[in-house]
């Protein structure tokens, strides 16, 4: 199964990461966790053990200068298209609880630098991750889809989009819906995540037409409180837990 989870900053989306995929290596399937959001550390929520060493990938200067023969940052250098990429999760993920996490890092634009090398490393890379991986891949990105293309949007079981009670991210949630199908990614749900009540829960549904609503996370001051204390927040709340337990529940019931 290949998720991709996105949504508008502070909604939520690693957290929920980090809880399916923990949710899923407990049934005993093989995971692989992958933070493409700059801003988030899926590695942290995970529990990992000195989570700040892990390098991504866009800052292997030497993989990406071996993988597209060009040297990152250098505009107008040649450069392979479809560069080796099948061995790196053996090679780079970090592994620590029955799960696997990869860092990817940026994905740069123009007037940034090179909007060459590093990115067709990543690009080919999380193709790879959808397509090839016989395994659960859980996609942990930014508020967008920059690491999905065309040709990779058909390999992704479900975006599931997260939203909190809340205008803007209700617009993000549209927005990034419109730019899935544009790529042809037509597998979209949302999951409402801090949700206080029923009321939240019919605010939500008012205000998602045309969206199918996979779960209801409730809102949970735990989650908080060892956030701020720097405990494992996934241990923090028992009904955050049992909702995404329902949530992977329905994932796996839709992909039969």
């Amino acid at each position: 199964m290949k998720l991709a989870i996105s949504g508008k900053g502070g909604v939520g989306k690693t957290l929920l990461s980090a809880y399916l995929s923990k949710g899923f290596a407990k049934k005993g399937y093989s995971v692989l966790a992958i933070d493409a959001d700059p801003d988030t550390n899926l590695a942290s929520a995970l529990g990992f053990p000195h989570p700040d060493a892990i390098i991504p990938i866009s800052e292997m200067k030497d993989l990406i200068e071996e993988r597209t023969g060009a040297k990152p940052g250098q505009p107008g250098s040649l450069f392979k298209l479809n560069p080796k990429v099948d061995d790196i999760p053996e090679k780079y993920a970090q592994q620590s609880g029955g799960i696997r996490v990869m860092v990817m890092g940026k994905v740069k634009r123009g007037g940034s630098g090179c909007y060459c090398a590093e990115n067709t490393l990543l690009q080919a890379l999380i193709g790879h991750l959808l397509v090839a991986r016989d395994e659960v891949v859980i996609l942990d990105m930014a508020a967008g889809i920059e690491h999905l293309g065309r040709a990779t949007a058909k390999a992704v079981d479900k975006l599931i989009i997260v939203v909190e009670p809340g205008r803007k991210s209700i617009e993000t949630a549209f927005r990034i819906k419109k730019l899935a199908e544009d790529i042809g990614l037509t597998k979209i749900v949302a999951a409402g995540n801090k949700v206080r009540s029923l009321s939240d829960q019919d605010f939500l549904k008012a205000s998602l037409p045309g969206f199918e609503i996979i779960g209801f996370i409730p809102y949970d001051i735990e989650i908080i409180n060892a956030e701020v204390s720097g405990s494992l927040t996934l241990e923090a709340s028992q009904s955050v837990k049992e909702e995404v337990n329902k949530i992977i529940q329905a994932l796996l019931q839709s992909a039969t």
